[in-house]
């Protein structure tokens, strides 16, 4: 980046994947499911198709669930996490506070450049459809990709938004919906 260019003018790329399919053995609380095998196979696939299609991950929030601890293991992402108690059972507006804290959360791991560019939570349904499509512009969004997403988003989804505002600043309607893929 030279001198001259304004970090601002540049997009931020958030990644909402939900979890991979999970098992549901005899007495275990939910929050302690772990992966189910097509889960860890699937979870693999994610990571896969990040690398190729969005690049290298900078950071990651992510569920303190099994499942979602499991995932993000299996897709092979090696970014800095900080895992997050609230967005396991979370909502929407409760996920966006946690993006808004990352450059503080993150500030000593995200290198010598200083900037976060792309973004990666790991959490559940119905919170992560929701917030792709709380977060989208509805002008600026792919409507095919919104209305994907609006149908299901089902175990390994990930679900690709991109903004020029800052994270601190990232709100309902402020990033735009760009893709979403089903690793299978």
């Amino acid at each position: 980046m030279s001198p001259t260019t304004d970090p601002s003018d540049r997009y931020r790329t958030l990644l909402l994947l939900r979890h991979a399919k999970s098992d549901y053995p005899s007495g275990i609380a939910d929050h302690d499911r772990p992966l189910a095998p097509r889960g860890v196979r699937e979870a693999a696939l994610a990571g896969d198709w990040i690398r190729a299609n969005v690049g290298d991950v900078d950071a990651v929030l992510c569920s303190t669930a099994m499942r979602t601890r499991q995932t993000l293991e299996r897709t092979g992402v090696r970014a800095p996490v900080h895992y997050v108690d609230r967005i396991y059972e979370s909502s929407p507006g409760i996920v966006i506070d946690e993006i808004n804290e990352v450059r503080s959360r993150f500030a000593g791991d995200i290198g010598g450049h200083g900037e976060l560019a792309i973004l990666m939570v790991v959490g559940h349904e119905p919170v992560m459809s929701s917030l792709a499509l709380n977060l989208a512009n509805d002008e600026t969004s792919n409507g095919a990709v919104a209305q994907e997403i609006s149908a299901k988003f089902p175990t390994s989804a990930i679900a690709v938004l991109r903004t020029t505002e800052p994270w601190d600043q990232l709100a309902l309607g402020s990033a735009e919906l760009v893709a979403f893929h089903i690793a299978r």
